[in-house]
């Protein structure tokens, strides 16, 4: 993300520059070609066929500067891979797109910086500047820089020339263009006409420690890994590395050690003739180092310890974390600020509202004197009228104290009266809770007495239901006998009709008999009230047991015997066939009905097995 915002700063120079007009359009072709030498720069594969798809001549395509931003991300920052490009190309391509058109120094002046140091110096400027576009570098940032130029040449800041140009209203307004920077940088007043080549170096040096991440360089002796000699190179250190080269010209690299969390630096003692030494412990090896003096030695393993914090916070820049630093130091500043203004607004109105209500005392004094002279106007007046008073209230206190006696006297007597209307309330509150108990008592004893005859109106109403019950048997049985004598008479004609009838009935009189048994678990207490007339019922099965016979086939003169002896009618108010239970379901009831026509039979069928049903 910290590598796409550093890209965008450079291309935004170089679109930008290619805005002649200013209205925030480029046209198509210079857009084509920005695009190609950007992949080009950036070590990523050219896409014609993407380019001319999202070059479109509209207000919406990538030709305007907000159609173009969607393109850039997608297609070219999007693939960008950190480490697969050198970003000085990139900034090279941008500085010379928009130097043509913005940079033109006085040529003429001997104080003019040289093309690479304005590009260098244009680097920093990007790299400090604000995050927000147009860029722009605060006062802050620009003296920070120009003290580290300063540092380098080894002179001091030209503070009053600083401040001048500082002071203009588009500075202060705005903030520090790059061309402005570079003008006052050619302007050589800060530099104060130092020779071109050491503001050269220190730009140089300036920049590769800025922009290059480099945390220090010098010469420093080491010795070697195999032949364990003594060599001169030349180091160069890294947030993430250490890496040595023959000179300081960086052409041939000897060896780059990787830093991390691993590794550590300690100090050693003098021995084998080198004196300020140190190594370098990483997990594979240990690099011993000898510095040229105790400060230089001092200097390159606190840098050391520094890189390796930076890696394990995390961290690849010390210059980004530093700038991030100095802004949150600015934001508190300007915070600060704030609220110091806010504080000396708040105190003016504090002593505005003082000042008013000054004014307003000194109104309330002048009327606090009017009231007093009042007051004491007043307090003449309510003396004499409390004396008067006084003289009133004496008068009427003695009667009050006359009163009072004959009040106390009064209230002795209501008070004997009180104590006999206190006993006489005390028994009428005793008799009133003795007979609210006897009432108590007696409204139970009624609602008992109304349960227990709701209980017994029940019963008798059950009683009621059963004795209809029993009548309706008895009729049912009486019509029963009747029919079995009618029946009796055309027996002779329908024999094997009534035979498989009889077959008939036996299985009807299975289910009877299963209906028979579920009735009466339901009528155990009825049985027991009407055992009597089950006593008479099993008298009259005797009976009917001794004149009937079992009728065999062919027994012609038996059954013409039998026929005519007389049935006799016999009617017993105790005789019944089965009580029928309240409740009784409508199936059993069918059952009955339908087995009406066939009872003499199963009667008979049952007198000649010598079963009589019995209850």
């Amino acid at each position: 993300m910290e590598l796409r915002a550093e890209l965008l700063k450079s291309i935004w120079y170089g679109f930008t520059a290619l805005d002649l007009e200013k209205s925030g359009k480029v046209s198509k072709s210079q857009l084509k070609v920005l695009s190609h030498n950007l992949c080009t720069v950036l070590s990523i594969p050219h896409d014609p066929v993407a380019l001319e798809e999202h070059f479109r001549d509209d207000d919406d395509g990538p030709v305007s500067s907000q159609g173009y931003m969607p393109y850039l991300t997608k297609y070219i920052l999007d693939k960008v891979e950190e480490g697969a490009f050198n970003k000085e190309n990139v900034d090279e391509l941008c500085w010379t797109l928009t130097a043509k058109k913005n940079y033109r120094p006085d040529r003429s002046t001997t104080t003019v910086l040289p093309e690479k140091d304005a590009f260098r110096l244009w680097c920093l400027f990007n790299f400090l500047s604000e995050d927000k576009y147009p860029l722009v570098m605060v006062p802050d940032e620009v003296e920070y820089l120009l003290k580290k130029v300063c540092m380098a040449m080894s002179i001091e800041l030209n503070c009053v020339e600083l401040e001048d140009f500082t002071s203009q209203d588009v500075v202060q307004r705005n903030g520090f263009s790059v061309w402005g920077f570079l003008e006052m940088m050619n302007s050589g007043k800060i530099t104060r006409g130092m020779d071109k080549d050491i503001t050269s170096m220190a730009i140089e040096e300036i920049y590769r420690e800025i922009v290059g991440d480099v945390l220090k360089e010098g010469y420093l002796w080491k010795k070697g890994q195999l032949r364990r000699n003594w060599k001169e190179r030349w180091f160069t250190l890294r947030p993430s590395s250490l890496a040595y080269y023959s000179g300081e010209d960086r052409k041939e690299c000897h060896g780059n050690i990787t830093l991390d969390g691993n590794c550590c630096v300690e100090v050693l003692p003098d021995r084998d003739g080198k004196r300020c030494m140190f190594c370098l412990k990483t997990l594979s090896k240990t690099y011993e180092m000898s510095a040229s003096d105790t400060k230089q030695r001092q200097e390159w393993t606190t840098a050391i310890q520094t890189a390796i914090r930076l890696y394990v916070e995390g961290k690849t820049s010390l210059h980004k974390d530093l700038k991030l630093k100095r802004r949150e130091q600015r934001e508190q500043r300007e915070k600060r600020r704030l609220d110091k203004e806010e504080e000396l607004q708040r105190l003016r109105a504090l002593q505005e509202e003082r000042e008013h209500k000054l004014a307003e005392l000194e109104v309330l004094r002048e009327a606090q004197k009017q009231a007093q002279v009042l007051q004491e106007q007043d307090e003449q007046k309510r003396r004499e009228q409390h004396e008067q008073l006084h003289r009133t209230l004496e008068i009427q206190l003695r009667e009050a104290e006359e009163a009072r006696a004959s009040m106390q006297a009064e209230m002795v007597l209501k008070e004997e009266e009180a104590e006999r209307q206190k006993k006489r309330i005390h028994e009428l509150e005793e008799m009133q809770k003795h007979l609210k108990e006897a009432l108590q008592l007696e409204i139970k004893a009624r609602m008992d007495e109304e349960a227990f005859r709701y209980a017994q109106t029940g019963l008798l109403a059950e009683e009621e239901e059963k004795m209809k019950a029993l009548m309706a048997l008895q009729e049912e049985q009486e019509e029963y006998i009747v029919k079995t004598q009618r029946e009796k008479q055309e027996l002779k004609q329908e024999m094997e009709t009534k035979s498989r009838a009889l077959d008939e009935a036996q299985r009807q009189l299975e289910t009877v008999r299963a209906n028979r048994y579920r009735v009466d678990q339901d009528v155990v207490a009825a049985q027991r009230k009407l055992r009597q007339a089950s006593t008479n019922v099993k008298h009259w099965n005797v009976q009917m047991n001794r004149l009937m016979r079992p009728i065999g086939p062919g027994d012609k003169a038996t059954m013409g015997s039998y026929s005519s002896f007389p049935m006799p009618c016999q009617r017993d108010p105790g005789l019944r066939l089965r009580p029928r239970a309240e409740g009784k379901d409508e199936e059993s009831k069918e059952n009955l009905d339908n087995g009406a026509g066939c009872g003499d039979e199963k009667r008979l069928s049952q007198a000649s097995n010598g079963e009589m049903d019995t209850p």
